[in-house]
């Protein structure tokens, strides 16, 4: 085993404008990975698309965010989700089963607010020993 078991994962990439965002994009405290929640964005920009297409892309930033720790989806045990709209939760949920299908997390989903004009924001936990 790793006589290192906090790893920080990346700081996040500048949003639109060049604002520096605070936080990693994951950690790794001993055996489980903590995602720092994602949005819809490519190169700092929210996407324009419905729920489907942010969606996918916030779960394409999970893939890319969990890599650097040597995750997969299949390692997730926990997942978060906020939705903008309620309305949208058959749409989302469609996604979300299309690629948690095999191994499904954990989930908690609730509508709330969000912090810049998205539709969707995830972060996961996933679990996947060191040794």
């Amino acid at each position: 085993m790793s006589t290192k078991t906090l790893i920080r994962y990346e700081a996040a990439e500048n949003q639109a404008g060049g604002q520096r965002r605070p936080f990693a994009k994951a950690v790794r405290a001993g055996d489980y990975v903590y995602v720092s929640g994602q949005v819809p964005t490519v190169d700092g920009e929210v996407i324009v698309g419905n729920i489907v297409a942010q969606t996918e892309q916030v779960v394409a930033n999970i893939k890319a965010v969990l890599a650097l720790a040597d995750c997969t989806l299949e390692d997730v045990v926990k997942v978060n989700v906020w939705l903008d709209d309620a309305r949208d939760f058959s749409s989302f949920n469609a996604v979300f089963q299309k690629h948690f299908i095999d191994h499904p997390p954990a989930r908690s989903a609730v509508q709330s607010p969000m912090m810049v004009d998205v539709k969707v924001e995830m972060d996961v936990i996933a679990y996947k020993p060191l040794s």
